[in-house]
């Protein structure tokens, strides 16, 4: 405390120099950088007009205990907080510390979940610096369980719920969010979360654990993201009888009702955020589609299992080309079979398609479908029709429950063989060269159908891509046991190395993460009006680029998720080019710079920075 009023005076002569400065700087900085969003400003200082226990109990102002004597003289936080001043790195030793003591991974998601409420500077340090083991926590596979146990070990809110209350007033309620500029929107209805079906308003933890994957690995500002739920109901019975369950107690609105609600929240978006990338996230199959085609060349937008999981499962498709050493250009020569017809198995199959005929090897689209084979719940997606005829001609089809195939799932129908075989009968009868599981069902990929495989190519493609691991088609251990060791794989949720036979099998991971923050900082930087198909192809292309040929020998496909950072650089570099090159970017690139410096120095790295109280006018 100032007793001296000399002092006093200074002092606050002093602080209304600093506030002027800071006030001037910033409309420089802001003037300056409008192009791109550059966040050297606020490595300097961040201004707030917050004071005393506001302040510490803002995640986004709090350091805990690492507030300077003079910021807790000024925030008027002095005795409010322990005496002795600790910087981050002895902070972080109490962290992991204390991390360590949690028994289980939902009780290091709570933990880390608690952190991040109350310090999210702290906490993105903590994630960047461990990103490979706790990416598994606040993301797949322990989200999983959070999300089935949400309204039970919920804490405190984060994000937005638009609920079936609210119809009619979606435009006003976009404004409580307190923050004027938002880059990046995660949204989901919580119809389909991982493999695990209907979650409804429990679905919020995907959006919150994207964002956290947005920040630490794509560098978007913690200040600027924004998770949202859109509760439409549940038709889980379970959730529906459950006292403490916190959302809409009625079963989900359909039909244009639905599509309806979507359109006011989305209009609501685009009146106060013009310049968001929305991801829209776990839409059940025929929503997730039907909302991408309505929306995808209207606003800028992205379904991360359609769109995002595609990129990724191609960079692994094309990058096990080159471990065996072929060109990624040869991807038309693979003989694909694809075992799930949902969004993100009919979504990933057609960023296949769509590289088959980039790359210009095959005379047409349909050419590019007759190398790909897709199962459903029923087994292949082929003729109803042959066995009741002699299957010389093209027989009608739409028996039964084939009738509920819509017309991207048909683009797959194989005219020539049998409907309903079972995936160890299609192996056989094609012997395929690429296995993929986005099928939600667990064990689908049998020790009969894997080892028929094996029996058919040298180095079989193995990727059992669905979420969470218990609901992966098959282990790593299975398949390298059933393959003699050969196989080349990949699985959606994380697997440990096998050894085998007295060497060591790589398993590497298909993670959306290795995509959309990358495509989101991209985006970001650029400020493009649209996301394209081109920027998920190059960006599946430069993810299968990055692997050295001697991590390819081994079997590491690409880099792993504690390069997260780096890959993001990458990818962010391409979607700029890509924007800029189709004439989507609306920010100016200033003469003589250097785009990956650009975008390099547009990342956000936690790290403390000087606190200045502004007066409150």
């Amino acid at each position: 405390m100032l007793r001296n009023p000399a002092l006093k005076t200074v002092h606050a002569a002093t602080q209304r120099f600093v506030t002027s400065q800071v006030r001037n700087y910033s409309r420089r900085a802001l003037t300056t950088l409008a192009a791109f969003p550059d966040l050297r400003m606020e490595t300097m200082v961040q201004t707030t007009t917050k004071h005393g226990m506001d302040v510490i109990h803002d995640p986004l102002l709090s350091k805990g205990t690492a507030f300077s004597l003079s910021e807790r003289e000024r925030l008027g936080i002095r005795g409010l907080v322990p005496p002795r001043t600790q910087e981050m790195d002895k902070q972080l030793q109490r962290i992991i510390r204390n991390l360590r003591e949690c028994r289980t991974p939902l009780e290091k998601f709570i933990f880390m979940t608690a952190l991040q409420d109350r310090n999210e500077t702290l906490y993105y340090r903590l994630l960047i610096d461990n990103l490979e083991e706790l990416s598994q926590i606040i993301y797949t596979p322990t989200v999983g369980e959070a999300c089935q146990r949400f309204h039970s070990i919920y804490r405190r809110s984060r994000g937005m719920y638009f609920s079936s209350l609210d119809r009619g007033q979606m435009a006003a309620m976009v404004h409580n969010w307190p923050h004027d500029q938002v880059d990046v929107i995660v949204v989901t209805d919580g119809s389909r979360v991982l493999g695990l079906g209907d979650l409804g308003a429990n679905g919020m933890q995907i959006p919150i654990g994207k964002l956290s994957l947005y920040v630490a690995g794509g560098g978007i500002r913690p200040t600027s993201i924004l998770p949202v739920v859109l509760d439409v109901g549940t038709n889980n019975e379970s959730l529906l009888d459950d006292p403490l369950y916190l959302g809409m107690g009625h079963r989900r609105l359909e039909g244009d009702e639905y599509y309806s609600f979507v359109d006011e929240w989305v209009h609501a978006i685009q009146n106060r955020y013009p310049n968001a990338l929305i991801q829209f996230e776990d839409f059940k199959y025929p929503h997730a589609y039907n909302l991408l085609h309505k929306y995808q060349d209207k606003i800028c937008c992205f379904n991360d299992d359609i769109q995002s999981t595609s990129a990724v499962a191609l960079a692994g498709v094309l990058a096990a080309l080159k471990a065996r050493g072929k060109s990624i250009d040869n991807l038309n020569e693979e003989r694909i079979i694809c075992v799930g017809a949902g969004s993100a198995g009919v979504g990933v199959c057609e960023g296949i398609i769509d590289c088959m005929v980039e790359q210009g090897k095959v005379k047409s689209r349909e050419e590019a479908y007759s190398r790909i084979w897709m199962l459903d719940q029923h087994g292949l997606i082929g003729n109803s029709q042959l066995g009741a005829t002699d299957g010389t001609t093209p027989a009608p089809i739409g028996l039964g429950d084939r009738a509920n195939l819509d017309e991207r799932q048909l683009c797959y129908l194989k005219k020539d063989m049998k409907d309903r075989m079972t995936l160890e009968e299609v192996v056989k009868a094609i012997k395929p060269t690429v296995m993929l599981g986005l099928s939600g069902a667990p064990g689908v990929f049998t020790e009969g159908a894997v080892r028929a495989m094996a029996d058919g190519v040298e180095k079989p493609v193995v990727f059992p891509l669905s979420n969470p691991t218990h609901q992966s088609e098959c282990t790593a251990e299975q398949a390298f046991k059933w393959t003699d060791g050969r196989a080349i794989f990949a699985s959606g949720s994380p697997f440990k190395d096998v050894e085998y036979k007295g060497k060591t099998c790589k398993v590497n991971q298909i993670n959306n993460a290795m995509s959309f923050p990358g495509l989101g900082l991209g985006v970001t930087v650029s400020r493009s009006s649209r996301v394209t198909g081109k920027m998920f192809m190059e960006t599946a292309i430069t993810i299968a680029n990055m692997a050295s040929e001697e991590q390819l020998k081994s079997g590491v496909l690409f880099p792993g998720v504690g390069q997260l950072r780096e890959v993001s650089k990458e990818v962010a570099a391409k979607v700029c080019e890509v924007a800029y090159e189709q004439g989507l970017a609306r920010a100016q690139l200033p003469p003589g710079s250097n785009l990956k410096t650009v975008i390099e120095e547009s990342m956000w790295n936690p790290s403390y920075v000087s606190l200045i109280r502004l007066a409150d006018h």
